[in-house]
């Protein structure tokens, strides 16, 4: 049987009876119009309005693109947008995922697409979830339906597209970049699910704390709101009660709220002990702060930053591997998201609070930028500064430099800061971790520059 004829079933069993589908399918967008955020997607004249034939400019009839790659974090509305597509463009939907399905099948839904073309005239889009999953080889039994347009190509990824999809297929293809869900997104489709028909119908109410816990606990994920949403608000119903409580959602969902305010002193509050715990060397109450913002939905890439901030501010030169590892991490939050994102932040947190403290990367620059503002600057010494313009030689600038690649040693006795600020010592090094070893050469090198 055809993969589309199961999806006709499911829409004809849906619109006879709503309550036996998920809420999140019976919310799922009919138009574009219907789909909460993505705005830079949905603008008018996009390519995606242009691809479905709405807005200034659109044609249903022209020829668009053969493949589209959807890029971004789960529950973001990939699914939905190549659902919309299809309907808004009358193509015949068919769905795999490329976690359970191969060659095989996608060569049985590249048959069927071109016997439903050359059959009755309609064309297949053809859905692909979590394309990243599929090998090289799977990739390339897609391009010639992709180049003969028996397929319209619509595939999903929550990874870079220019690591994991091979470069014919991306090159073949538009690429859209989605971003998670705001607060704001979600709070306008819990209030959409609460009184629309397909949803809850007007039945319950949600105060705020609720919403508040159902945002947190979402995460920007649109799919994970209302899966929460319809979890205790069934309860809700089987209780009795008028409205979905806090304690309900909280009994439901099995997560206590925890006391974070992403926008107040809790945000602030818990950020600044992750942080105090790291520099503590307190591993345990570190993954503790860590997982309280993990849990009330902070974005990844914010604790990425503190995280980058601490490796110098904190650690610095007693361990040179804490900032490479603290970026390290931050451009794979970037890449991958929540869920597994918590993964490579508790790798860096950890390695972090375990690492050797210094914190002379911060005492040194605080030390010389108050001598700057206090005034102590004056002019670059003339044998240091540049030489390369014509009449540089008449003014003195550039001669009697010494090139330490020179001197033995490769350092070159000679007076590098300005008078007002000769001989401050900025950098005084700790004994701890690798610093140690830039205690001993510091001084040394001190003494070359003096000429001793």
């Amino acid at each position: 049987m055809e993969p589309d004829l199961f999806t006709a079933a499911a829409e004809e069993r849906q619109e006879k009876d709503p309550s036996s589908s998920p809420l999140a399918v019976r919310m799922r967008p009919r138009t574009l119009d219907e789909v909460v955020g993505q705005r830079h997607l949905l603008k008018p004249g996009s390519p995606l309005r242009r691809l479905v034939g709405t807005g200034p400019g659109a044609s249903p009839g022209r020829a668009g693109p053969s493949s589209v790659i959807l890029w971004g974090p789960p529950g973001t509305g990939k699914t939905t947008l190549a659902y919309v597509v299809s309907k808004a463009t009358d193509k015949r939907f068919v769905e795999l995922s490329a976690i359970t399905a191969g060659v095989k099948e996608v060569r049985a839904v590249i048959e069927g697409a071109r016997r439903a073309a050359g059959g009755y005239g309609r064309e297949t889009l053809l859905f692909l979830d979590e394309i990243h999953r599929f090998s090289k080889a799977q990739q390339d039994s897609l391009l010639p339906a992709v180049e003969n347009r028996w397929v319209t190509l619509i595939a999903a990824t929550t990874e870079n597209p220019y690591f994991s999809v091979i470069s014919p297929l991306l090159s073949r293809s538009l690429l859209l970049t989605l971003e998670s869900l705001t607060d704001e997104d979600l709070k306008g489709l819990l209030a959409r699910a609460l009184a629309d028909e397909r949803g809850l119908g007007g039945a319950l109410s949600l105060p705020a704390d609720a919403e508040a816990h159902l945002l947190r606990i979402a995460g920007g994920d649109a799919r994970r709101v209302l899966t929460a949403l319809e979890a205790a608000a069934g309860a809700a119903l089987d209780k009795g009660e008028p409205e979905v409580s806090l304690q309900t959602v909280e009994e439901t969902v099995d997560r206590a709220a925890v006391a974070y305010d992403r926008d107040g002193d809790q945000h602030y509050d818990v950020a600044s002990a992750l942080i105090k715990s790291i520099r503590g060397s307190d591993v345990d109450a570190a993954l503790h702060y860590l997982a309280r913002m993990i849990d009330a939905g902070e974005d990844p890439r914010f604790i990425a930053r503190r995280l980058m901030i601490s490796a110098s501010e904190d650690i610095g030169l007693a361990d040179p591997t804490a900032l490479p590892t603290a970026v390290a991490a931050a451009q794979a939050v970037a890449m991958i998201g929540f869920p597994e994102a918590a993964l490579t932040l508790s790798h860096a947190t950890i390695a972090l609070a375990l690492a050797p403290k210094s914190n002379t990367a911060t005492t040194a620059i605080a030390a010389a930028l108050a001598d700057v503002r206090a005034g102590l600057a004056g002019p670059v010494p003339a044998h240091l500064r540049d030489g390369h313009y014509k009449g540089a030689t008449k003014l003195g600038h550039a001669q009697g430099y010494v090139y330490p690649h020179d001197v033995p040693g490769a350092i070159a006795a000679q007076q590098y800061a300005p008078d007002a600020v000769q001989g401050k010592r900025y950098y005084e090094p700790t004994r701890y971790g690798a610093e140690a070893r830039y205690a001993d050469v510091v001084e040394k090198v001190r003494e070359r520059l003096r000429g001793e």
